[in-house]
């Protein structure tokens, strides 16, 4: 099975295609703290296009495929004004004649299916109120360099977000343990659980939740957490702040896993799903994270645009 067009879900990409992306990752890595040439993408232009505020996902993005020898322009939502000044359908088929590939980072994650449906060229997602792909594979390098991730336990502790639904695909695709420890009212969309769940049983991945988070935890070698409130849920800040107070991740829901690394996608709301004892400690990756969403991504433009045909 080849390849998708897009990146729009982990879902969407067979496991061992997702496994080549996380090798090469690991070694442009490699050639980037060496300082090697690895200028794949000469030559190729990304357009970028973002309805939420980004610090990694846009330095990432926009180093990235300098590195590799292209260069991105920045779209600015009033600038392009989609379902405004144009239709989803026309803004796709312009920048299919101008561009090699598109990163978009929206609310709504039917705008980024959209796009995708009609551009010729490649779209990745930059991050939407349903997924996180690009996260998940920086998520999978930190955790594989460390271990092999059919044989580490991670923890998901908090909001069944975007992100958390990224994760429980992706290592259901490639055969690991994860659990997902969250209230009952806020289990990662059962439309992507379910799916992990098909993943899983061809995989031998493990897959749970567990709603007690001191539970969840007990053995665990990765624990992490997201952020309880995302960008557009601001007036649900405060309940949401008492719904998942016991899930914060601190010193003392780490007791049950004295070996666990933490991890983080950053930006971090400290004191609130996380303290900063705990974020600064010693058993913190989430620079690592960080660091991943570089490398990561990198792979994916060059799996994608490296593929992609030439504007018309």
């Amino acid at each position: 099975m080849n390849a998708p067009k897009d990146f729009i879900s982990v879902a969407d990409w067979p496991a061992e295609e997702l496994q080549a992306l996380l090798r090469r990752a690991a070694e442009l890595k490699r050639l980037h703290r060496k300082r090697e040439g690895h200028a794949t993408l000469p030559g190729r232009t990304l357009a970028m296009y973002f309805e939420k505020p980004s610090l990694r996902t846009q330095v990432t993005f926009e180093a990235g495929i300098a590195q590799l020898g292209g260069q991105a322009i920045q779209l600015r939502r009033e600038q392009v004004g989609i379902g405004t000044r144009e239709s989803v359908e026309d803004v796709a088929r312009n920048l299919s004649r101008w561009v090699h590939g598109l990163v978009a980072r929206t609310y709504d994650h039917a705008l980024v299916e959209g796009l995708a449906a009609s551009a010729t060229i490649p779209v990745i997602n930059g991050l939407t109120d349903a997924l996180h792909p690009c996260q998940a594979m920086a998520d999978a390098l930190t955790v594989v360099e460390r271990v092999p991730l059919d044989e580490a336990t991670l923890v998901y502790v908090g909001d069944g977000n975007n992100v958390a639904a990224s994760l429980v695909l992706l290592w259901a695709q490639l055969g690991g343990r994860i659990r997902v420890s969250t209230p009952a009212s806020h289990r990662v969309d059962p439309v992507y659980w379910e799916r992990a769940e098909v993943f899983a049983a061809a995989s031998g991945a493990r897959i749970e939740w567990v709603e007690v988070p001191e539970a969840a935890v007990d053995g665990a070698d990765f624990v992490y957490t997201d952020v309880w409130t995302s960008m557009g849920q601001e007036e649900e800040g405060e309940a949401r702040r008492q719904l998942f107070r016991p899930y914060q991740v601190n010193e003392a829901l780490l007791r049950a896993a004295p070996e666990a690394r933490v991890l983080h996608c950053l930006p971090a709301h400290r004191g609130e799903e996380i303290t900063s004892d705990v974020l600064d400690g010693a058993r913190s990756l989430v620079f690592d994270q960080a660091e991943n969403r570089l490398h990561a991504q990198k792979a994916i433009l060059e799996r994608t645009l490296g593929e992609a045909p030439a504007p018309l």
